[in-house]
């Protein structure tokens, strides 16, 4: 079965809203949308990610923000990175330390997180790899797509930098995804990519 990887944003969960509207929509074309839950510290998260992706071969990966900065590092699979957060640590230690409740159902039932100083220096590490391996074929495969009114993120000159504008796009939303956005942007892209 062809799949699709969805990659979720902070505090978040493979339960959102986002990953139920992809599986709605891809039903019909047979493709699966794996979307799991992404753990709390970053080196694990990313340890984690890369071996789903060795091990599930998705078609194609989709990260909206924190998502997008785990997404980025997936080299080799065609990738859509919406709102991409390439600096969390940054974000947290000036807006996130304490006590955080995750915005969707876990599978495991966790209700809350804490954000603390080894949180962020795992995201700080892990963000020293953002854009480290782009090539030609790399800019081939990877999507930049940002809200015009996202108020939260902006990494549009990161990601210009490192993968030109040939594939960069604005689009009429904010940095959370609807279904209004996922069915005009999001899934005409994916089914470009996937030649559905």
């Amino acid at each position: 079965m062809r799949k699709l990887l969805y990659i979720h944003g902070f505090a978040s969960a493979g339960s959102s809203g986002t990953a139920v509207h992809l599986r709605n929509m891809l039903y019909e074309y047979g493709i699966e949308v794996l979307s799991p839950d992404v753990p709390v510290m970053p080196r694990e998260a990313l340890a984690y990610l890369l071996s789903l992706v060795r091990q599930e071969q998705p078609e194609v990966i989709i990260g909206t923000s924190m998502g997008g900065l785990y997404a980025e590092q997936m080299y080799g699979t065609p990738r859509i990175l919406v709102n991409p957060s390439f600096h969390m640590a940054r974000h947290l230690t000036f807006q996130g330390l304490g006590r955080h409740e995750f915005l969707n159902r876990r599978l495991d039932g966790a209700k809350e997180f804490r954000v603390d100083k080894e949180m962020i220096a795992q995201f700080r590490e892990v963000e020293k790899t953002t854009c480290s391996h782009v090539t030609p074929e790399e800019r081939d495969i990877v999507w930049g797509l940002f809200g015009k009114n996202d108020k939260f993120v902006n990494c549009q000159p990161e990601y210009k930098k490192a993968y030109g504008t040939e594939h960069f796009r604005i689009f009429d939303g904010e940095h959370h995804l609807n279904d209004v956005v996922l069915k005009r942007d999001i899934f005409p892209l994916v089914k470009q990519i996937l030649n559905l």
